[in-house]
């Protein structure tokens, strides 16, 4: 079992941005083969730290270097009058995997969400990705009953 080191837990900043795109573009590359352009996404990052209706993005530090990010979107349930939250966009530098630094992460979402009032915290995963499946499981999350569907229209 891997020690579990002391992670710095915060909300992504102006600073944050370059570090935040990067892991993007390494996670798109890693998981679906897609090459991002850097150039597209730091505005991309930009638009959503500079406006949290778009996005929050929470990072994870280690002796002040980031080594992980992951993204919260939200959507207002009209059936339980309350927030549901995503989290998209889960990047960990490969050499911190498997030692707590997601959990971290996600013990800092769950502790915003009950300050927030959100009733759920969501996500989507690769069908394939067996690994991360696993490590939702082991924090408290279940697989849902919905389907997702998709169409591309631009």
């Amino acid at each position: 079992m891997n020690q579990e080191l002391n992670y710095n837990i915060q909300i992504g900043t102006q600073a944050d941005i370059k570090a935040i795109a990067q892991f993007q573009v390494d996670m798109a590359l890693e998981s679906e083969g897609t090459t991002l352009s850097i150039d597209t996404v730091i505005p991309g990052v930009a638009a959503a730290i500079n406006d949290s209706n778009k996005a929050t993005y929470v990072i994870a530090y280690l002796n002040g270097n980031p080594i992980a990010s992951l993204m919260i979107t939200k959507e207002w349930s009209d059936w339980t009058n309350k927030w549901y939250w995503w989290i998209q966009s889960v990047y960990v530098i490969p050499e911190y995997r498997g030692k707590g630094v997601y959990k971290a992460m996600y013990n800092k979402i769950k502790d915003m969400a009950l300050q927030n009032g959100v009733t759920q915290i969501r996500l989507y995963v690769d069908k394939t990705n067996i690994n991360a499946q696993k490590v939702y499981q082991k924090l408290g999350m279940s697989e849902c009953h919905y389907l997702m569907y998709e169409e591309t229209i631009s």
